[in-house]
C-alpha cells in the first residue's frame, strides 16, 4: 500500500505544486520516488515527529497541501496533542499517513503495534479517517484526501498486499461509503477495514458450503456509512466486524455506535483486539492468529450464527 500511495501522490504532485510530502527521516527507498522528481516538495523533518506535524499544520495554514509520513504509531500517538491543537483545532490541510499499522512491526514489539490509531483519530473533530483494505482503495483514498480540505487520516499496511478485487470504480469513490468485496445471500455478513480484510475473504472461502457470506469494507472509517449499516442491520441477523485494531473506538465501536442509536434485531460480533496490549511478538500471521482476528476466528465466530 505505502509504494502505491506515494506512487499515486507523485503523479497527483506533478500535477500540484501545493502538495507536500514530509517524512520523519524514513522510507527513504519508498520515498526517493517522490524526492527525485520533486525534492522542492519534500522536506525531511528529522527523527522529531512532533515537530515535523506542527511544520506541517504551518505549511497548510500557508496553502499547502501536505501529507505527513512514518510508522503507525509515530506519526500519530506520538505526536497527538500537535494533531489535535495544531491540525484540527484550525482545520489544517494536513493528511496523516501512517504505514504498518496494526501488526505490521509484528516482531518489534508493542512500541510498534499500531493498534489505538483509528480510536485517537476518530475522537478528533474535522478528522477523516481512511483504512483502505487493498492498493486499490489506497489510490482511491490518497486522491480524496488530497481534495478533501482539512484534515485526513490515512492507515496503511506495510507493504506488498494483494488487491481483494480485480477492479475498483476510483474515479467515482465515495467518502464515507462502504463498498462490497464478495456477495452473498447468507443471513450474515462480514464488516472489515485494512490489510486484515484479507482474513474476511478467505474465511468467507471457508464457509461457501453453508451459503455465500456477504464481505463489505470500510475505506471510511470516519464518517462512518451510517445509512448502509442501518440497512445491514435489518437486512442481516448477524454483523460481524473484523479489524487489527483494539475493539474500543475502532470499526467495531463505530458501528456499535451506530445500532446503539438505530436498535435493530441484528446481533454484532466484534473480532478485535479484547482492549488489551499486544504484549505477544511474532510476526502479523502469528499475531493475528494469537489475537484471534485471523480467518479461523472468523469462521469459529460465524458458525455459532450461520443457519
Amino acid at each position: 500500500m505505502r509504494n502505491t500511495l506515494v506512487k499515486t501522490l507523485t503523479e497527483e504532485a506533478l500535477k500540484d505544486n501545493t502538495i507536500m510530502l514530509l517524512t520523519g527521516d524514513l522510507g527513504f527507498n519508498v520515498l526517493n520516488k517522490f524526492y527525485d522528481v520533486l525534492p522542492q516538495q519534500y522536506v525531511n523533518a528529522g527523527i522529531s515527529e512532533q515537530n515535523m506535524t506542527s511544520v506541517a499544520a504551518g505549511l497548510a495554514l500557508s496553502g499547502k497541501k501536505v501529507f505527513t509520513y512514518s510508522i503507525g504509531n509515530f506519526s500519530t500517538l506520538r505526536c497527538f496533542e500537535q494533531i489535535r491543537n495544531d491540525i484540527c483545532y484550525h482545520n489544517a490541510n494536513v493528511k496523516v499517513v501512517s504505514l504498518a499499522a496494526g501488526f505490521a512491526y509484528g516482531p518489534l514489539g508493542m512500541s510498534h503495534h499500531a493498534t489505538e490509531d483509528i480510536a485517537c483519530m476518530r475522537s478528533l473533530p474535522n478528522m477523516r479517517v481512511f483504512s483502505p483494505a487493498d492498493p486499490l482503495e489506497t489510490i482511491a483514498v490518497t486522491k480524496a484526501a488530497i481534495t478533501s480540505d482539512g484534515p485526513c487520516y490515512i492507515r496503511l499496511g506495510k507493504g506488498g498486499e494483494p488487491n481483494l478485487r480485480e477492479a475498483f470504480d476510483i474515479e467515482n469513490f465515495e467518502v464515507g461509503k462502504a463498498y462490497q468485496l464478495r456477495d452473498g445471500k447468507a443471513n450474515v455478513c462480514i464488516f472489515s477495514t485494512g490489510s486484515v480484510t484479507k482474513e474476511a475473504i478467505l474465511a468467507a472461502e471457508q464457509l461457501k458450503d453453508r451459503g455465500s457470506i456477504p464481505v463489505y469494507t470500510f475505506p471510511t472509517v470516519k464518517p462512518i456509512d451510517e445509512e448502509f449499516i442501518r440497512a445491514c442491520a435489518e437486512r442481516y441477523d448477524a454483523i460481524l466486524t473484523l479489524e487489527e485494531h483494539n475493539i474500543v473506538g475502532g470499526l467495531g465501536g463505530a458501528v456499535a455506535e451506530v445500532l446503539a442509536e438505530n436498535p435493530s434485531r441484528a446481533r454484532l460480533i466484534r473480532l478485535g483486539l479484547r482492549d488489551v496490549f499486544s504484549s505477544v511478538v511474532g510476526d502479523v500471521a502469528y499475531l493475528r492468529h494469537y489475537y484471534k482476528i485471523d480467518a479461523e476466528a472468523v469462521v469459529t465466530a460465524l458458525e455459532k450464527v450461520l443457519k
